[in-house]
């Protein structure tokens, strides 16, 4: 004798598939934003969004600017 349908076990594969399918695709984005960033700062050097690592200047004192050590 053949098993009953199970719709709702059906129902679960798809929706796992379907997010499978989603989160591939997304990844695949991430992936190719991620190689056409690096390829743009690579030509460009840094990226114009990066922080900029400021010099300390010579002339203040080494522990901060309100004279405590």
């Amino acid at each position: 004798m053949a098993f009953k349908v199970n719709y709702n076990q059906q129902r679960a594969e798809r929706n796992r598939a379907k997010q499978a399918k989603k989160e591939a695709k997304l990844r695949e984005r991430e992936e190719e934003a991620a190689r056409r960033k690096a390829e743009r700062e690579q030509v460009h050097g840094a990226s114009p969004d990066a922080p900029v690592a400021e010099t300390p200047d010579p002339e203040t004192p080494a522990g901060g600017t309100d004279g405590t050590p």
